[in-house]
């Protein structure tokens, strides 16, 4: 695979002297690698004077499942502390961890969607190194889903969680240092930032362009093709539908006990002609998470053309057909402890699915306007 991308990680030694002197922190995930395929935790070790790691959900090597906790620990091959920025207290930098470091260096791939937690936790990074008087350094990698394509309505600020921390939409079009900027920007925040910018990428190229390995952001991102449809299908975390977690296709896999005709459902869906998208009748029983053991009926959905395709379109209509055909066993999930809201608010934005009679038609008509307008404002930020 003849690689054409430079990532911010392989251009360390070019931007050398940012560190000289300095003791560094590095926040990080598996998928923090360089072209050679070397950990950015070695690669920025040989740079500068590296003294503690931080741990966003999953750990630094990931170690940690989803959802589970990160604890305080020590990294098995360096010797380095590991602080957690996804623990029980907090997930925000405590003045212990700001004592640790000089300059916080970010390198994580984002996957291009609102709901990641490691957009939070980089949102995070930027508000407590200003507020500490902290440089921070991004490691820019491109956005695996485009940076041309927005779909989705903004985040409602009463509805910010850790799930949803910006008024973005659901797919955004941003590398993770144009986010930084436009965070630090827009909201005054003063931090100074430094991106290390990519080199060979241009804004309309997605993921399968760049010649590089998918290294899995999490386990249940195994493909770029997964990563795409998680944009909308994110959502069935919200309802009592299985997402596949527990599958060989989470995010792809979807359905639930109660639904036994698959063939209805999968014609259903394809006679909508949605572009880039095909469903298949699928039966499951997924090994984890919800439903687990139990044999569930769904659909599998495959991605045909990742250009035309927009995910959170398909997730919406896929909703609005399970609704219809199953008025009685639908639900969505009840609140969460977090502002007592239901999970599904939180990763829409948007509090219309509380209400009984939304539909696919009427949240797309209000997505249109409002993806047009983030396009507009999100282009002073643009590095690419």
């Amino acid at each position: 695979m003849e690689q054409k991308l430079c990532v911010g990680a392989d251009r360390l030694q070019e931007y050398a002297a940012l560190f000289k002197g300095a003791r560094v922190g590095l926040v990080t995930t598996p998928t923090g690698r360089t072209g050679a395929g070397e950990a950015t935790i070695a690669a920025l070790g040989r740079v500068c004077r590296l003294c503690a790691l931080f741990g966003p959900e999953h750990g630094v090597r990931g170690e940690f499942a989803a959802g589970a906790l990160v604890p305080h620990y020590t990294d098995g091959p360096t010797g380095l502390p590991v602080y957690s920025l996804y623990g029980a207290d907090s997930k925000r930098f405590t003045p212990e961890m700001l004592d640790a470091f000089d300059v916080l260096v970010y390198d994580i791939q984002d996957v291009g969607s609102r709901y990641y937690t490691f957009l939070s936790t980089l949102l995070y990074a930027v508000e407590d190194c200003a507020r500490a008087g902290k440089r921070l350094v991004v490691l820019d990698r491109p956005d695996p889903l485009g940076g041309r394509i927005v779909e989705g309505n903004l985040l409602a600020q009463e509805l910010a969680s850790f799930v949803g921390c910006y008024p973005l939409p659901n797919r955004y079009g941003l590398t993770a240092g144009e986010f930084a900027g436009m965070a630090n920007r827009e909201r005054a925040l003063g931090c100074e930032l430094t991106v290390i910018p990519c080199e060979g990428w241009r804004r309309d190229e997605m993921f399968p362009a760049w010649g590089r390995p998918w290294i899995l952001p999490s386990l249940n991102l195994p493909r770029f093709e997964t990563a795409l449809l998680y944009a909308g299908t994110c959502l069935f975390e919200g309802t009592n539908l299985s997402e596949g977690r527990g599958t060989a296709d989470p995010f792809a896999i979807l359905g639930a006990p109660y639904i036994q005709d698959v063939e209805g459902l999968a014609a259903a869906f394809n006679q909508k002609k949605l572009p880039g998208i095909l469903a298949t009748p699928q039966y499951f029983e997924p090994t984890t998470s919800k439903h687990k053991g139990q044999v569930c009926g769904g659909v599998h959905l495959h991605v045909t053309d990742p250009e035309a395709l927009r995910p959170l379109a398909a997730a919406l209509t896929l909703l609005e057909l399970v609704r219809e055909r199953h008025e009685k066993e639908f639900a969505f999930l009840p609140p969460v402890r977090e502002g007592g809201r239901p999970f599904i608010s939180l990763l829409a934005g948007h509090r219309e699915f509380e209400r009984p009679g939304w539909t696919a038609a009427a949240l797309l008509e209000r997505q249109r306007r409002e993806q047009e307008q983030f396009a507009r404002r999100k282009e002073p930020f643009h590095l690419y």
